[in-house]
């Protein structure tokens, strides 16, 4: 008898063992020509980069400046512990969004390492540290345009001057 867990392990209870599916956290293309965003699904392996998939846990668009990327969390660290392989990625956008220093933080909690409550608080903290952090990095982008437009301002104003100063040097005013 072969029951289906999760649809990733699979146990045999007649022969008491355990296999592993092959099942994927990958990127699946959405949108138009030119205007790609991603939804980061969980997969088999062996189904087609745009076929189906077991569930959908993100988003991400990278398109706009900070790219958009959300993630369920909770439903990322399940996979994971559930043995999903992630691609790199999307391994890259979970070490981003901090998917694997909770997966990190709760094996700390099964070992008995750290109480529940204190890899919430750690966690809460890390978000909080990273929050602050876009906020700078826009604040910083918000102070660089204002600083580029107060130049270009300036230059537009130096060259009306310096036109107005060759006008009346020639005889004739500008209107």
């Amino acid at each position: 008898m072969t029951v289906l867990i999760s649809s990733v392990l699979i146990f045999n209870y007649l022969r008491g063992e355990e296999i592993n599916m092959a099942v994927r956290i990958r990127l699946q293309r959405r949108g138009r020509r030119n205007r790609a965003f991603y939804w980061i699904v969980v997969a088999d392996s062996r189904s087609p980069v745009k076929g189906k998939f077991i569930e959908k846990i993100g988003y991400y668009d990278p398109l706009p400046h900070p790219p958009i990327i959300e993630i369920d969390i909770d439903k990322a660290v399940d996979w994971l512990n559930k043995g999903a392989t992630p691609s790199e990625t999307v391994r890259a956008l979970f070490k981003k969004e901090g998917v694997l220093y909770k997966r990190h933080l709760m094996r700390g909690v099964s070992l008995g390492k750290i109480t529940k409550e204190q890899a919430e608080k750690m966690f809460e903290e890390f978000l909080q540290r990273k929050r602050e952090k876009k906020l700078s990095e826009i604040k910083k982008q918000v102070e660089q345009q204002e600083k580029l437009k107060e130049e270009r301002k300036k230059i537009e104003q130096e060259r009306y001057r310096k036109r107005e100063e060759r006008l009346k040097s020639s005889g004739t005013t500008s209107q």
